[in-house]
């Protein structure tokens, strides 16, 4: 379950003007340049107020004033908290089901039967680590009943854009809301424990199997080597196609041969990489890397 990553604008402000329309659109290409992050032109007033604490937080009166203070490199803060505040990261336990039965009863039974040492998932756009430990937790039931599937344990990665979502991931923490979407009873009682402040704990064995750093889908994925499988989810459908294309032969370079890339329901490689061939599931569809 990946976090999708874009501003939604109520209704009543579609249509609002804005002044400084070039300031805005350099701002828009600065932004897409540094993360990929496309926003459209009538989307001004949200970004605005979305931005006047932390440009007023740094000494800062206009998006220009900040871009030109990012550029200088005398505020490196800054440009951190920017990117934070305009992403939105809407996750859920277990989002959209299919991927993480697919998961179960085809994608684990065949790194079992490879025998591979250590095999690898990555979580991309992991935002509060929902997807990742929705992985764990799959994992965590297929080897309980099938012990000694895997000589070690599977690695699952987790990366993210905004250094908050990475720290919040890290903590494995969640409150009473967050807890409640898409997680079962039986999964809550399992695999969390209640504090005294109605927040809960994932278990470290659920825990531990997930390590989270922050990375820019824009930049270079070689150094975290090789995946079997690569979650990347509701997170494309915001980017540009320049930049689709780009990511999607980047994952191809990242995956093992036969190893499996899972998108969103309303995305695909299709028109963006040759790499992939399309793998019908029950109520979806993944991809193959050949």
């Amino acid at each position: 379950m990946s976090e999708a990553r874009t501003i939604s604008i109520p209704k009543n402000m579609t249509n609002v003007e804005h002044s400084n329309t070039d300031e805005y659109l350099a701002f828009c290409d600065y932004l897409e340049e540094i993360s990929g992050i496309t926003l459209g032109t009538n989307k001004a007033y949200l970004v605005k107020n979305r931005l006047r604490p932390i440009l007023t937080a740094h000494g800062v009166e206009t998006l220009a004033d900040a871009m030109k203070k990012i550029k200088r490199g005398v505020d490196p803060k800054l440009n951190l908290e920017i990117i934070d505040a305009m992403t939105t990261n809407e996750t859920s336990w277990f989002r959209d089901q299919y991927p993480f039965e697919y998961l179960h009863d085809e994608l684990l039974p065949k790194l079992k039967g490879k025998r591979m040492a250590t095999p690898k998932i990555w979580s991309a756009a992991c935002s509060h680590g929902h997807e990742a430990y929705s992985i764990s937790m799959i994992i965590d039931e297929y080897t309980s009943r099938n012990p000694g599937a895997f000589p070690t344990d599977i690695q699952i990665i987790g990366t993210d854009i905004s250094s908050r979502v990475i720290k919040s991931a890290s903590a494995a923490e969640y409150d009473r809301l967050s807890i409640a979407r898409g997680l079962s009873e039986d999964r809550k009682k399992k695999y969390f424990t209640e504090t005294n402040n109605e927040h809960y704990s994932l278990i470290s064995k659920i825990k531990n199997r997930v390590r989270f750093q922050y990375l820019n889908l824009l930049e270079s994925y070689a150094s975290m080597g090789k995946f079997d499988i690569i979650f990347c989810r509701n997170v494309l459908i915001y980017f540009s196609n320049e930049n689709k294309s780009a990511i999607m032969e980047k994952f191809a370079k990242a995956l093992n041969h036969d190893g499996v890339l899972i998108l969103g329901a309303s995305e695909t490689v299709s028109n963006y990489s040759k790499a992939f061939e399309m793998v019908k599931c029950k109520r979806g569809v993944v991809y193959r890397h050949f």
